[in-house]
Parts: structure tokens; C-alpha cells; sequence
């Protein structure tokens, strides 16, 4: 199946036109207007003052040191982080809690070994906001942590370690999981949760603003959230399946009673895909619908009710941020990362990916109206593209959403919330096509950046690579 590119609509018009061919329909402005732009409000989180509606989100580059150090690599992301102009920082990227938590074995690790170079990574980030915007006083920097859980590789990029919390007869064959030996102890989770409090400790210490305990993406925390086939105290009802995150912001609260809490997390999910006959995502048949947390018995239509019941949950936790997202980029992508060309992992998209865009925004909007005293920040804009500023615009004005997110665009065009809010037309051949290279490169042991468009890694050795193995796949 193909489908019209983004791209290919110059007008306004044609662009609403085909959302409305899809059967979709969200907010679209046809002016970017260049005062009083609702991008440009500020927000307030427990008295601490966020410059506009812009953040940036997490994204891993795979370029760590072995032992969980930032780079100059990791260090260019983030000083570019700090030039975009966004005022909410969500994280910078993943940081693992403890080793075996890792992604892969270049992710970073928080650790007091370590400390210096994580606080590095925020200070570069600050810095550079500081010499292009004057004054870093409304800027939030917040670190994400996370255990990886099944999709843990923290020694070698080509061996899987998965440590996870239930059985999954799809995503276990996929891992070559045929026993329980990976599965969490209950003893083991809470041990966990101590671990997460002193990164969280950590990060207070190196000074981050928030932490991130990470619930999405089929990485540990979010699994939990579908544990519904799991026993003991982590597993089976809605009060199980949350202890974990509820025992971890009570200890934050009681060891670094200063620092603010986020989460974020997949507030839909849908049963794994696979490529079919002709590459196009089908539903993976032998999946467990139940297990697909914030969907109906099918597993594959959008059913909020337990998402909205844990945003009560965030409420009486004190929990003011939350950043939502959707699926896992592992089994699932189309739903979470809409894109026009998929990872080399992946399989062709079933939908048009502005479904998948539409999707995402409709869920965050459905939680923002039930719940509008918490501050949500959304994801899944990127595929939007040149019309990304649009969009964004009417969705904070309309209150779909309080802060738009922006992952793989940043990694092209850093410097696309400044440029929107200070009215200058968008740089188009720095605009993001989702071209999944930034995901195909670490899949295959490559650190990740975008190669078609920022020059930085056009020029780099391991374009070459990315080519040569794009050519031989």
C-alpha cells in the first residue's frame, strides 16, 4: 500500500482534505501567527516556571562509553537539546538505574562512578540554552530512568539478557525466552525500586530538576502496567500492577523531598505486529490481548479507562507531569513512531501513518480533557512534519495538550522551536521525513543520528556502514 507524503501537500487545505479522506480530523491551523502564539505561554509546575510550550523527549543515540559515560557524541546531542529553544527538557535520554538494566551496552548509567559526567551532560545542555536565549530561569531539565527489562543487552549490542516481570508467548519467542529464569522475583522488583530512588537521588545531586521513572515502550515499567498474568504483590490488579511506581515516588518523596516527579508512559498499546506475505504489519496470531495495556479484548482499539484510572493515581501521588506516548518501538512501531518508511527491523506501516498521529493525539486530548489539573506533554508529532508547527499550535490553543513533544525532529532540525516561535519559515531540508535511520543504525550495532539530513553524520564512518548494510538487506 502506498500513501501520499506529507511532503507532497504545499496547501493547507490539501492537507485537511486528505485527514478528512482518512476519516481523521484533529486541529490544523493555516497561519503560524507570529504574536501571541500559544506555543510561546508559559506553564507553572509546582511554582517552577516552564518559558513555553515546547519539549524536548529522550531519545538514546547508543553512544555512551562501555561503562555508561556520556561522549562527545552524547554531548553534541545535548548541547544541541539546549539550543532548540524548547523550555521543558524530558529527560535528555534514557539513563539506566543499575547495569543490567541497559539497552545496550553504550547506554548511560547513573552511578555515583559516573555522577560527573551525567552532570555534565545537563550543564552543557543549560549552557548553551543560557548563550542563545540570555537566561536559563524558565528552562525545566528533567533525567529519565529506566530498567530495560526484556529488552535489556547491557554487555554485548547482538546478545539479549531480558529480565522482565510475565511470560509473553510473542515477545518471548522473539527473545528465545523458554523458561522463567528472567522473570523478576518479587524480592527482586523491590529491590529494584530502592534502585530507582538512589538514581533518583543522584540525579537530585548532580541538579536535575525532575526524574522520569519511565513507563513505556515494552521496557520494564510499562510491562508491569499489563502484568496482569503475573502473582505476588507486582502482579494482577490494577493496585499490583502499580506498587512498583507507587513505591518508588514514596521513597523519591521521603530521600530528595525537592525534586519533581514525571512519568512517562504508554497509555495505549495494541498486540504485536509482523511483517506479512507482503511485508505490510499484520497482528502477530498467537498474541494475548490482555496483556496490551490501555486497549479493548481485541487488542488493537484504543480503550482508556485503566490509563485514566493511573493519571488518578499520578494525582494523589503528587505527580504533575506526564508525557504520553503509545506501544513500543520493538513490536508495534506504527502505533508508537508513525513513520513512512520503517526501521529495518519493522514491517511496511498497515495505516496510513497520519492515522497512527491522529491516534496519539486523540488519546492525549481524551486524558487532558478527564484530567486537565495535570500537565500532559505529546508525542508522535514529527510524521506531521512541515506541518508539525500547524498542528502544534492549535492543539495547545484548543487545550488538546499542554507541551508538544519533539524526538526524531530535534535530531534533524534542533533548532525548530526556536524558529516557530520567533516567526521565521521553517528550513525545509532540515524538516524530519521519517526516514527510520535513526532507528536502523543502532538495531544494527551503529550509533544512532540522523544521517540523511545533518551533515554532522553524513560525514562520518558510520554512514558508510549504514549504507553498506541498507544495501545488502
Amino acid at each position: 500500500m502506498v500513501y501520499p507524503r506529507v511532503a507532497s501537500f504545499k496547501k493547507h487545505d490539501d492537507f485537511v482534505n486528505h485527514l478528512a479522506g482518512l476519516g481523521i480530523q484533529f486541529p490544523c491551523d493555516e497561519q503560524i501567527v507570529a504574536s501571541s502564539n500559544p506555543l510561546a505561554d508559559p506553564l507553572l509546575v509546582d511554582g517552577r516556571k516552564i518559558g513555553n510550550r515546547f519539549c524536548i523527549l529522550p531519545m538514546e543515540g547508543w553512544d555512551g562509553t562501555t561503562d555508561g559515560k556520556p561522549t562527545d557524541l552524547t554531548r553534541r546531542r545535548w548541547r544541541n537539546f539546549g539550543l532548540s529553544g524548547a523550555k521543558l527538557m524530558w529527560g535528555g535520554e534514557a539513563v539506566a538505574v543499575r547495569h543490567d538494566g541497559r539497552a545496550n551496552p553504550n547506554q548511560l548509567l547513573i552511578s555515583e562512578d559516573n555522577l560527573e559526567g551525567i552532570e555534565s551532560l545537563r550543564l552543557e545542555l543549560v549552557t548553551a540554552h543560557q548563550t542563545a536565549f540570555g537566561t536559563d530561569d524558565d528552562l525545566l531539565v528533567g533525567l529519565q530512568l529506566t530498567h530495560s527489562g526484556r529488552y535489556a543487552r547491557p554487555n554485548q549490542k547482538s546478545v539479549s539478557e531480558p529480565r522482565t516481570v510475565q511470560r509473553n508467548p510473542v515477545l518471548d519467542s522473539r527473545l528465545d525466552l523458554d523458561d522463567d529464569s528472567a522473570i523478576f522475583s518479587d524480592d527482586e522488583l523491590q529491590k529494584l525500586v530502592d534502585d530507582f530512588i538512589d538514581a533518583a537521588v543522584l540525579a537530585d545531586k548532580a541538579g536535575f530538576q525532575f526524574v522520569d521513572i519511565k513507563h513505556c515502550h515494552g521496557y520494564l515499567g510499562h510491562e508491569l502496567l499489563s502484568g496482569v498474568d503475573r502473582t505476588g504483590r507486582f502482579g494482577g490488579c490494577f493496585e499490583n500492577r502499580t506498587r512498583f511506581l507507587r513505591d518508588i515516588v514514596q521513597g523519591i518523596n521521603a530521600a530528595a523531598p525537592d525534586l519533581a516527579i514525571g512519568v512517562r508512559v504508554s497509555v495505549f498499546d495494541f498486540m504485536p505486529f509482523q511483517p506479512g506475505a507482503d511485508q505490510i504489519g499484520i497482528v502477530d496470531s498467537n498474541a494475548l490481548a490482555r496483556l496490551a495495556f490501555g486497549s479493548d479484548e481485541s487488542g488493537c482499539i484504543v480503550d482508556l479507562s485503566e490509563p485514566s484510572k493511573l493519571m488518578e493515581l499520578f494525582k494523589s501521588l503528587g505527580i504533575k507531569l506526564v508525557c504520553t506516548t503509545a506501544g513500543s518501538p520493538y513490536y508495534n512501531p506504527h502505533i508508537q513512531r508513525p513513520a513512512y518508511f520503517p526501521p529495518s527491523d519493522g514491517y511496511k506501516p498497515p495505516e496510513d501513518p497520519l492515522v497512527g498521529v491522529a491516534r496519539q493525539l486523540r488519546a492525549t486530548a481524551e486524558l487532558k480533557q478527564q484530567h486537565p489539573e495535570l500537565i500532559f506533554v505529546g508525542s508522535g508529532y514529527s510524521y506531521l512534519q512541515d506541518w508539525l508547527p500547524h498542528v502544534a499550535q492549535a492543539l495547545v490553543r484548543e487545550h488538546w495538550v499542554d507541551s508538544v513533544g519533539l524526538g526524531r525532529m530535534v535530531l534533524s532540525y534542533p533548532e525548530l522551536p526556536a524558529d516557530v516561535l520567533s516567526g521565521d519559515r521553517l528550513t525545509r531540508k532540515k524538516v524530519c521525513r521519517t526516514f527510520s535511520d535513526c532507528t536502523t543504525a543502532p538495531r544494527n550495532g551503529i550509533v544512532s543520528g540522523c544521517y540523511p539530513l545533518d551533515p554532522f553524520y553524513k560525514v562520518r564512518e558510520e554512514h558508510d556502514q549504514l549504507k553498506q548494510f541498507k544495501k545488502n538487506t
